[in-house]
């Protein structure tokens, strides 16, 4: 699927994805510092992502860990700086939120900075983490 906003393209083909242009990104954020091009390929092939694009330029992504029907873990999302403050973060999100592949999914995110971002979709900060667990593998990406 694709959608258009004053000049800006939302794509779920991943053709059109610069694996580069993400994998640069990525590795310099705060949440997947370091990680490897490879990592990030085998990550978009075993999810669902789509790309933000301007002038055929890659300024933003996200990625969905998700079986489709219970469970989706929105993750690996940003939109460049020089990007920012235009409302291009609400439109990544309504064309993810809007996919027909998500209608009946629970949402889960973890963010340290965007809550503002995602509560303007419904988003809401956990009353209490009780009874969610975690487990840090032995050898991480």
């Amino acid at each position: 699927m694709e959608w258009t906003k004053d000049g800006y393209l939302v794509t779920d083909d991943v053709h059109h994805f610069d694996v580069d242009s993400i994998h640069n990104f990525l590795t310099n954020s705060y949440w997947a510092k370091g990680r490897s091009k490879e990592a990030v390929i085998t990550t978009i092939q075993n999810s669902f992502s789509i790309g933000l694009f301007y002038n055929g330029e890659q300024i933003g992504f996200a990625r969905v860990i998700t079986d489709y029907i219970t469970f989706a873990y929105l993750c690996d999302v940003y939109v460049l700086e020089g990007h920012r403050k235009k409302g291009i973060g609400h439109f990544l999100m309504d064309c993810l939120l809007q996919h027909s592949k998500f209608s009946s999914v629970k949402w889960l995110l973890k963010t340290t900075y965007a809550q503002s971002l995602y509560k303007d979709f419904g988003f809401k900060e956990f009353e209490s983490s009780f009874g969610w667990m975690t487990r840090t593998p032995v050898k991480g990406i």
